[in-house]
């Protein structure tokens, strides 16, 4: 079966390995342009490009899809190159590009698309985030036949996974990417012999999982531990939950409830309450929040002991709300 793959993140990678490791013939490979990264800023290709290129399969780039967009000589570009390729299938995974309905019809069998969600709740940009964020016990991947929406098309396979007290997006993302990648080489299995059958999507318990904005990283210490607590699990490793000291933006990559009992008027939201090699102890409303692991800036992320050697916290100092103290 011939495979068109497109991707761009780690997420994406890990699928596309798993499907040539497979046997799978990738005549293509769809990944975003390079993008600048890193402190210098220099241009870096994708996480899918840099292993397809290992494997010397062509590489397209195009800034669109869309034949009427902004770019339509890229969109033109890649229409010759998706119809040179000839295939069966494409498989979509974290791409970030929309596919008009002249791409979706392109392949013999359509396109399959590996979402990190049990569909159709958490359609959209971010599933892995906003489960960790919403508190939901579970998550899973489901592989779908694209259609014109927005992750509405029919479910092929759904798996589920728990979703553990400590689980952050780092964590939840490496088994989700494992679980996906192993579900789409079964599902282009089955499909080859048909035993693929397509259901269409509940029609209820449907959400949208907007895209992360960097905004939203600055912790408001008004809001429950609980809250505070699933947000920096849900933004470990993008956009990272901060807060502000003194002027200095601190990012907060793990923390834990130490009480979420505290009585009114004992402490001011974003209070220090105590700081120890087990972790600097915050107020939050009607509770505490112990964070274990900070980073300040220009710095790496410690743990505790390591990072109060370098920056003093002490009691009675005050954690800022405000996002337009933040500076990243």
């Amino acid at each position: 079966m011939r495979v068109i793959f497109a991707g761009t993140p780690e997420f994406a990678r890990v699928a596309l390995e798993k499907l040539h490791s497979a046997g799978f013939e990738i005549a293509l490979v769809l990944t975003q342009p390079d993008r600048p990264a890193g402190r210098g800023m220099k241009l870096q290709a994708s996480a899918v490009k840099q292993w397809a290129q290992t494997q010397q399969i062509p590489v397209a780039q195009p800034r669109s899809l869309r034949l009427d967009g902004k770019y339509p000589e890229d969109a033109a570009a890649a229409r010759v190159a998706i119809e040179a390729a000839k295939a069966d299938v494409m498989v979509v995974a974290a791409y970030g590009l929309i596919l008009p309905q002249w791409v979706l019809d392109a392949p013999r069998l359509g396109c399959l698309n590996i979402h990190g969600s049990i569909l159709p709740r958490w359609r959209g940009a971010a599933p892995i985030h906003r489960a960790i964020e919403a508190g939901d016990q579970e998550t899973g991947v489901t592989i779908m036949q694209m259609d014109a929406g927005l992750d509405t098309g029919d479910m092929l396979l759904l798996k589920t996974l728990p979703i553990g007290p400590h689980d952050s997006t780092d964590t939840l993302h490496n088994q989700l990417a494992e679980l996906g990648g192993r579900m789409i080489v079964q599902a282009l299995e089955s499909s080859a012999s048909g035993g693929l059958q397509a259901v269409p999507q509940p029609t209820e318990g449907i959400c949208y999982a907007h895209k992360i904005d960097k905004r939203e990283a600055a912790l408001d210490w008004t809001q429950p531990a609980l809250t505070l607590e699933r947000r920096i699990r849900a933004f470990n490793p993008f956009p990272v939950a901060c807060s502000a000291l003194n002027g200095e933006t601190i990012k907060f990559w793990r923390a834990e409830i130490l009480t979420d009992v505290l009585p009114p008027g004992s402490a001011a939201a974003g209070e220090v309450l105590a700081a120890s090699a087990e972790g600097v102890d915050i107020a939050a409303l009607g509770g505490v929040l112990r964070v274990s692991r900070l980073q300040k800036a220009g710095g790496k992320p410690l743990d505790a002991a390591d990072f109060l050697r370098g920056f003093e916290i002490q009691p009675g100092q005050h954690f800022s709300s405000a996002p337009a103290v933040l500076s990243a």
